[in-house]
């Protein structure tokens, strides 16, 4: 699967593209409702009848799809933040833990775990450049696999079953809190919820404007375009929590933490 999958790499330009096409497709829907109104008011004296049921379902049904949609993006956002910290003390927990092992092995197996935190930085460094990022990727598998083929060899060239059953555990931990984090990169609703969100929020569009047609064909623009900006806005800051690496809403602040177990390991702290 590429990169860009993971982290939304050139999302955050569609994103705003589509949200401000969208806005202008609710302009023209509740014009086109207004207007729709307007006939229907022209033939009947009481003006349309039966509607206030059907205009009441549609709004419930797309405040629902919003407030599900907007929870879910927001727990998930807070929860990748969750996960970049417990990263972190996966990260410290096996560091400290080298420590058991004899102390000539040390010094390699402490200049694995900078290089491969130095990778895992690396991987959310630059999601703009899905070059970038896939061979970080690749050099995260690479390091990885350096790093479990030494301690191994450590832990067993080290007296007693101590190294082997607390600092192996507590590496592959920490590997596992790696693929955890990418899974969770990838977690996102299935995009036809969008499309059903962006059609419910046109067709109330298009009954309110219905609802808006008036005898003196006045256009209530407060109201278009404070209903029209509301719910755009809404849409972009899912899509935008969504995507946590690219947009106005990031967690990319939440790295320093790990970056601050890094520095905790000395040489060439970043």
């Amino acid at each position: 699967m590429e990169v860009g999958t993971y982290f939304g790499v050139g999302e955050e330009w569609l994103a705003l593209a589509a949200i401000a096409l969208f806005f202008l497709a609710m302009i023209l829907c509740l014009e086109f409702g207004r207007r729709l109104g307007q006939r229907a008011r022209g033939r009947q004296d009481d003006g349309p009848v039966g509607v206030a049921t059907i205009d009441a379902a549609l709004f419930a049904l797309l405040g629902l799809l919003i407030a599900f949609t907007f929870s879910g993006a927001a727990a998930r956002f807070e929860g990748r933040r969750e996960l970049i910290r417990d990263e972190a003390n996966a990260i410290g927990t096996a560091y400290l833990r080298v420590d058991l092992v004899n102390a000539g092995a040390q010094p390699v197996l402490r200049q694995n775990f900078r290089d491969y935190v130095d990778a895992r930085l690396s991987v959310y460094a630059h999601v703009t450049d899905p070059v970038s990022t896939r061979a970080a990727v690749a050099k995260v598998g690479q390091l990885q696999a350096t790093l479990w083929r030494n301690a191994v060899a450590a832990a067993g060239a080290t007296p007693g079953p101590q190294a082997s059953t607390v600092l192996l555990p507590a590496i592959n931990a920490m590997f596992d809190m790696a693929t955890t984090r990418m899974v969770a990169a990838q977690a996102h609703p299935p995009r036809v919820i969008y499309f059903m969100l962006g059609f419910l929020a046109l067709a109330c569009s298009m009954t309110a404007g219905f609802g808006m047609a008036n005898g003196n064909r006045k256009r209530e623009w407060l109201h278009v375009m404070a209903f029209s900006t509301s719910i755009a806005m809404t849409l972009y800051v899912i899509i935008d929590l969504e995507y946590p690496r690219v947009g106005l809403f990031t967690i990319s602040h939440a790295d320093q933490i790990l970056i601050d177990v890094r520095n905790s390991m000395g040489t060439a702290p970043r």
